[in-house]
């Protein structure tokens, strides 16, 4: 693999302060420019706030790309009543980790991206619901949200006329990774159980407490303010044309050095690989997810497929959170799709029969494959379950349980026929797959 590609390629901008001293502090932020963007938001209308951000092209950063700007643009107009803003932070896909890290280095750029698109609308209460196990994020959420307001950058009088007002909350959950659709969490924060509604209708006209909602992830509102305070043209200078801008790539799994990587849509997943340090020494890439879990698996052949929302798609899968699961020629597809199944089944809410009642059978099927107790009609079964689950459930998380499988038999259905014969640990030894050796244990 060649040696070509160097840090000249990556974009930072969330992430450029993320090595500073103590980069989570208001006072480390403003030295590196922080709130000149939400200065800026104050001197204009709130409509030409919203219209720099549509032509920046600004899509949603947590998984279905749809266009910032325009999504906010479908509130209805003004009645009088409360609207709000609502940051889903409940990270929680396998694989997906690049929101907890941003809110944890860099949280101002994320309570300035709150003010901004709160001005924008028309809000005046603004809802972080963040992931509660991260208890050191909750911590630091709210220690910057009080610096914002000890400031005076966010809450009562804001503005050079002193005429707009914001509160931020900051909200943990309770765990659930169905609190991750965005109805579900709504229901979450209103103090409900977990499930997701029926649309419509949407929030952008009934959410939260039946008001005009406006959810977005963390890495989407947080990129705001670098393009009101640098401007469109700064923003669309990176990327491609209809994916616009810089965005972080989880790279995980079988690499020398994972980690974040900032950088702009386009790039490859070869380049990334190549930052990461390669694949481990003495092995081979053999499947890789775009977008994390939920996501169909890539091989070699998609390596130098452009990252961005077109071109994954064109290639048969999803950009999607960017969560980027790198797995070498020691990993046993079998095992691998069983754990993912496990997930789905543990965390399906039970709302609707497909999903409740196939994520339960596709494990179990799973079960026996990895065990190589599978029967020659279990292959066809698990694609007749997905199938069944597909387009027929709730929501997405009973889509996102049924691709892994249709995808991972498409590619390795060789793998999936061996499990009627033989154990998955003894065609692939866990402990050789195994990035730390205290994991090498089945």
């Amino acid at each position: 693999m060649s040696r070509q590609f160097t840090v000249d390629r990556l974009s930072p901008v969330l992430s450029d302060i993320w090595d500073a001293e103590r980069p989570w502090k208001l006072d480390t932020y403003r030295a590196h420019g922080g709130y000149a963007g939400l200065e800026r938001a104050l001197t204009m209308a709130p409509e030409d706030v919203i219209g720099e951000v549509k032509a920046s092209g600004l899509r949603g950063r947590g998984g279905a790309g749809f266009p910032a700007g325009l999504k906010w643009s479908f509130l209805p107009a003004p009645d009088g009543g409360p609207r709000y803003l609502v940051v889903n932070a409940d990270e929680s896909e396998p694989g997906t980790c690049k929101d907890i890290p941003l809110m944890l280095a860099n949280p101002h750029s994320l309570v300035e991206g709150v003010a901004i698109t709160s001005y924008a609308m028309g809000g005046h209460h603004a809802f972080i619901y963040l992931r509660g196990e991260t208890v050191h994020v909750y911590r630091r959420l709210m220690a910057a949200v009080r610096e914002a307001r000890e400031a005076g950058l966010v809450g009562k009088g804001m503005g050079p006329n002193r005429d707009f007002d914001l509160e931020i909350t900051v909200h943990a959950g309770a765990g659930a990774y169905i609190c991750g659709e965005e109805t579900a969490l709504l229901d979450s924060l209103e103090g409900l159980r977990g499930q997701p509604r029926l649309k419509p209708p949407f929030p952008a006209v009934a959410g939260l407490y039946a008001r005009p909602t406006v959810l977005n992830n963390v890495e989407s509102i947080a990129s705001v303010p670098g393009i009101i305070a640098n401007g469109v043209d700064w923003f669309t200078a990176m990327g491609t044309e209809k994916s616009a801008g810089h965005a972080l790539f989880s790279v995980s799994g079988h690499v020398q050095n994972p980690g974040q990587f900032e950088a702009p849509l386009g790039i490859t997943m070869r380049e990334l690989i190549e930052m990461a340090g390669g694949v481990r020494e003495g092995h081979r890439l053999k499947f890789w997810t775009p977008g994390g879990s939920s996501t169909p698996i890539l091989t070699e052949a998609e390596l130098d497929v452009p990252l961005d929302y077109e071109s994954v798609g064109a290639a048969g899968s999803m950009l999607a959170t960017r969560a980027l699961m790198v797995f070498d020629d020691t990993t046993s597809v079998v095992r691998v799709i069983s754990r993912w199944t496990d997930f789905y089944a543990h965390e399906s809410c039970g709302k609707c029969t497909p999903c409740r009642e196939g994520t339960y059978w596709m494990k179990q099927v799973l079960h026996r494959l990895e065990a190589g107790e599978g029967m020659q009609s279990d292959i066809d079964l698990l694609l007749d379950v997905a199938g069944n689950i597909a387009g027929r459930s709730f929501c997405a998380l009973g889509d996102a349980s049924a691709v892994p499988i249709q995808s991972g038999i498409k590619h390795f259905r060789s793998e999936f026929e061996a499990g009627t014969s033989t154990p998955a640990w003894e065609l692939f030894p866990y402990e050789a797959s195994a990035i730390f050796s205290e994991a090498g244990v089945r």
